[in-house]
């Protein structure tokens, strides 16, 4: 038996494939991919400027599937017909991150679509672990699940409570998962970008108040809803040198700063706030078991809006087709799903 694969075989080129049908090793399941979320990471895949990316390589590591088949006991309500998840990451189990019980960060991670072949393909093989059951969840909301822990994880790595005002730069798909991560822990939550779209998308994912940072002055309007104390917690989810030494600038003094995204230059720095301020600066990469669990119950209840996130849907036939659109023109998407198995 064999199964279609798109398959990015260099920069800017793709093709389908006739693949052998994944083996079913002990402990894992064989998984009908439903749908694939792109995100941008994909898309630098896909420009080849994604520099952990070899070619050729499947990608694809926001998941929404049907278990087809188990090899072994599994955990409750895994079963033939569930529809699940997927956490798409592959940790060592033995270097430092690791020991330490935070995989996430694990210094020879794999993740799926990117150091290794991703699910944008009609089967797949994953281990139990990696599998979130959320039953009776809509197949729409399983495929959101993976970008928006990535954002709840950086709240997490931000100690945000209840008490506290965050400010999220970039509310992209990342960062939108961080709105609707601090809204959830109650959280007062200013969302920051550059486009209107984004912005409205933020206030229904949970923003109280929001910035567009290329019409207001940012300092004045923080200052203003903080009572020109700063927010408490500021999370960098666009990387952008000038946004990196802006989360420094006008958080909190004795505040937090979360980093998400990558610069793609090295970031200059006054670095008498750091010291100024005693602040906490941190990174947050992927995301653990717990942000997986925060984020399904955060969709059980409706706090999230999944359709309107979702501005394209392709067919599997057209997925090379969603990469060249959006390599073309990213300021037209949104969040894209391929549809792999209707």
């Amino acid at each position: 038996m064999s199964v279609r694969a798109f398959v990015i075989s260099e920069p800017g080129r793709f093709h389908f494939e006739e693949r052998e049908s994944p083996q079913l090793p002990e402990g894992h399941a064989l998984l009908r991919v439903r749908s694939v979320g792109l995100c941008g990471t994909d898309l630098s895949s896909f420009r080849g400027s994604n520099p952990l990316v070899s070619y050729p390589r499947v990608p694809g590591h926001e998941i929404a599937a049907t278990v087809v088949e188990l090899n072994g006991p599994a955990p409750e309500g895994i079963t033939p017909g569930a529809n699940v998840a997927v956490s798409p990451y592959k940790n060592c189990g033995k270097c430092s991150s690791c020991l330490r019980g935070r995989p996430n960060a694990c210094q020879f991670n794999e993740t799926l679509g990117v150091q290794r072949d991703g699910a944008m393909t009609e089967l797949i093989a994953v281990p139990y672990s990696r599998l979130i059951f959320a039953g009776g969840m809509p197949l729409r909301s399983l495929g959101v699940v993976e970008p928006l822990t990535v954002g709840f994880h950086a709240v997490s790595r931000g100690r945000v409570t209840a008490s506290d005002t965050v400010a999220i730069f970039g509310c992209g798909g990342v960062g939108l998962g961080a709105v609707a991560g601090a809204a959830f822990r109650g959280a007062r939550v200013i969302g920051v970008d550059v486009e209107h779209a984004k912005l409205e998308l933020a206030r229904k994912a949970g923003a109280a108040h929001t910035i567009h940072s290329g019409e207001e002055v940012l300092h004045e309007r923080l200052a203003e809803l903080t009572a020109g104390q700063g927010p408490d917690v500021i999370i960098e989810a666009i990387g952008m040198p000038a946004t990196f030494r802006a989360a420094v600038e006008e958080v909190a003094w004795t505040g937090r700063v979360v980093y998400i995204g990558y610069a793609k230059e090295p970031v200059s720095y006054e670095t008498r706030w750091f010291v100024q301020k005693e602040l906490d600066i941190i990174g947050s990469r992927n995301a653990q078991p717990e942000d997986f669990a925060a984020t399904v119950e955060m969709l059980r209840q409706g706090r999230f809006p999944v359709e309107e996130a979702i501005s394209h849907v392709f067919p599997f036939e057209q997925a090379g087709e969603a990469f060249a659109s959006w390599s073309a023109k990213p300021g037209g998407f949104r969040k894209i799903l391929v549809e792999v198995n209707a």
